[in-house]
C-alpha cells in the first residue's frame, strides 16, 4: 500500500465493522461511522482480514456521478456484491465467475439491455397501476388479519414478510401453497450468517461449508422454478413467469439456468426489500405517536411515509462496481481494476442532501433518497414496492388508534439486504 492510499484507508475498527454481518444488527454504530466518513474520508480504503481491499463511496453525489458511468463503473467484472475472499475464490470455483447467480444485477451494457427490457414493460407506473385493486385486496386481507391478533403481534412475522410476498408471487404466478418455501429460501440466501435465519450460520464463515449452502439454496430454487418454466412454456397464462420462460435473448429461447437466476432475482428482491421498509415505517410510527396522528389525520401524507421509510431503512445497504479503466470522479483518482462499494446507506443520510438525517420526517420537500440505486440499474420494481406500501398504510392506518413497541425489534445481521427481523408491537383498534 502506497503512502499516499495509506493515508485514505478507513480506521481499522471502522473497516472491520463495516465487512462483519453481526454489524448490521446495530445500525446506529455502523450509520456512526459512516458520518465520519462522509466528513473526513468520503472515498475510504477499507483494507481488512478476509476481505480484497476496496474503495468504499460514502457520499451521496459520489454515488450518483459513478451511477452515471456505467462504461466505467461496471457490474459484471467483479462481485457486485461484498463476500470474504476465500469465498469469492469458492464462487469462482464452483460457477466460473464471480455471481453465485446471473442476473441484470450483474451484467452490463446491451447484454444488461436485454435482460432488462423483458420485464421492465411490466414494472412501468402504467402496468403496475392496473395491480392496485389486486393488490388493495391482498393488503386487506393482512390488516384483517393482524386486527385478529389480540393487539398484539410481531409486525414483521405476521404482516411484513407475508404481505409483499404474496403480491410478487402472484404477478409470477407461484402458487400461494409455495410462498413459504420461496420465504425461507430467500431469508437463507440474504440471511445466511444471521444466526436466526441461516441454515448453517455458524458454519458460514467457512467458505467451503457456505458455498455448500449457498449452492442447496440456489438448487431448491432452480429445482423449483425448471418445473414453472416447463409448464409455462406448455401452457402460458398472464403472468411474468410465463414472460421469462418464454423469452427470447439475441434470438434465441432463454436458456434454463438464465431462466431460473431470472426467476430467483425476482423471487426474491421483489418481496424481501419491501418488507424490510413496510417493517420501517411501523417502526418509526410506533416510537413517534405524534407523527402517527399526523398521518392519520392527513392520509396525503402516506406517499412520504413511503419514501423516508424507504430512506431509513435503505433495505439494500450497498452494491459493488469494478474500475473499467482508470478514471477520476470528484478528485478521486480510481485505478483499472478497483473494487468499489456504493454505500447507499451512508447516501441516504448524507447531510449535505438531508436535512436533519437522522430524524424520520414527512416533511422533506423532495426526498432524494437512491435506496433504488440510480442509473440503468435503477431498481425495475420501485414502482411496485411504493405502490405495496402505500396501499398497505391506506389499509391499516385508518384502523388503528394507538401503536407502541410491546418488546425488543432487531435487524438482520446482514452486509447485502438488512431490514428489521423482529419488531413486536402493541396496537389498539380505531
Amino acid at each position: 500500500m502506497s503512502n499516499e492510499t495509506q493515508d485514505l484507508a478507513a480506521p481499522a475498527e471502522m473497516a472491520a465493522r463495516l465487512v462483519n454481518p453481526a454489524s448490521f444488527g446495530d445500525p446506529a454504530t455502523l450509520h456512526a461511522d459512516l458520518a465520519w466518513l462522509r466528513g473526513h474520508q468520503p472515498v475510504s480504503l477499507v483494507d481488512t482480514a478476509g476481505v480484497d481491499p476496496f474503495w468504499l463511496v460514502s457520499r451521496h453525489g459520489d454515488i450518483m456521478d459513478i451511477e452515471r458511468q456505467p462504461d466505467i463503473f461496471r457490474n459484471g467484472d467483479l462481485s457486485t456484491v461484498l463476500i470474504g475472499s476465500p469465498m469469492l475464490k469458492a464462487v469462482e470455483n464452483a460457477t466460473g465467475c464471480p455471481h453465485l447467480t446471473r442476473n441484470m444485477v450483474n451484467m452490463d451494457g446491451a447484454e444488461h439491455r436485454a435482460y432488462r427490457s423483458l420485464v421492465q414493460s411490466w414494472f412501468m407506473p402504467g402496468n403496475v397501476k392496473k395491480l392496485t385493486d389486486d393488490i388493495r385486496e391482498i393488503a386487506r386481507a393482512h390488516v384483517d388479519r393482524m386486527m385478529g391478533l389480540g393487539g398484539e403481534c410481531d409486525f414483521v412475522a405476521d404482516v411484513a414478510l407475508h404481505y409483499p410476498l404474496h403480491v410478487i408471487m402472484s404477478i409470477l404466478g407461484v402458487p400461494e401453497e409455495d410462498e413459504q418455501r420461496m420465504l425461507m429460501l430467500t431469508q437463507q440466501l440474504f440471511g445466511a450468517r444471521d444466526p436466526e435465519l441461516s441454515r448453517k450460520a455458524d458454519a458460514m464463515a467457512d467458505p467451503d461449508t457456505a458455498i455448500k449452502v449457498f449452492g442447496a439454496v440456489v438448487a431448491d430454487f432452480h429445482a423449483y422454478f425448471s418445473n414453472i418454466t416447463a409448464s409455462r412454456r406448455a401452457e402460458p397464462r398472464d403472468d411474468l413467469a410465463t414472460i421469462i420462460a418464454n423469452a427470447m435473448i439475441d434470438g434465441k429461447p432463454i436458456d434454463e439456468r438464465a431462466a431460473n437466476d431470472f426467476y430467483i432475482l425476482v423471487a426474491t428482491a421483489g418481496h424481501d426489500t419491501t418488507s424490510a421498509s413496510t417493517a420501517g415505517a411501523i417502526w418509526a410510527l410506533a416510537e413517534r405517536p405524534a407523527l402517527l396522528a399526523e398521518v392519520k389525520a392527513n392520509p396525503d401524507l402516506i406517499p412520504a411515509l413511503v419514501d423516508e421509510a424507504i430512506r431509513w431503512v435503505t433495505p439494500v445497504k450497498h452494491f459493488m462496481r469494478a474500475v473499467a479503466r482508470d478514471h477520476e470522479v470528484n478528485g478521486h483518482q480510481y485505478k483499472a481494476g478497483d473494487w468499489v462499494m456504493l454505500s447507499y446507506m451512508s447516501a441516504n443520510r448524507d447531510e449535505a442532501v438531508f436535512d436533519d438525517p437522522f430524524e424520520f420526517r414527512l416533511d422533506r420537500p423532495a426526498n432524494k433518497q437512491i435506496a433504488f440505486g440510480y442509473g440503468p440499474h435503477l431498481c425495475v420494481g420501485q414502482h411496485l414496492a411504493r405502490l405495496e406500501m402505500k396501499t398497505l398504510f391506506e389499509e391499516l392506518l385508518p384502523r388503528i388508534e394507538s401503536l407502541e413497541i410491546a418488546g425488543e425489534p432487531a435487524w438482520t445481521q446482514a452486509t447485502l439486504v438488512s431490514g428489521p427481523k423482529r419488531l413486536p408491537i402493541r396496537f389498539t383498534q380505531s
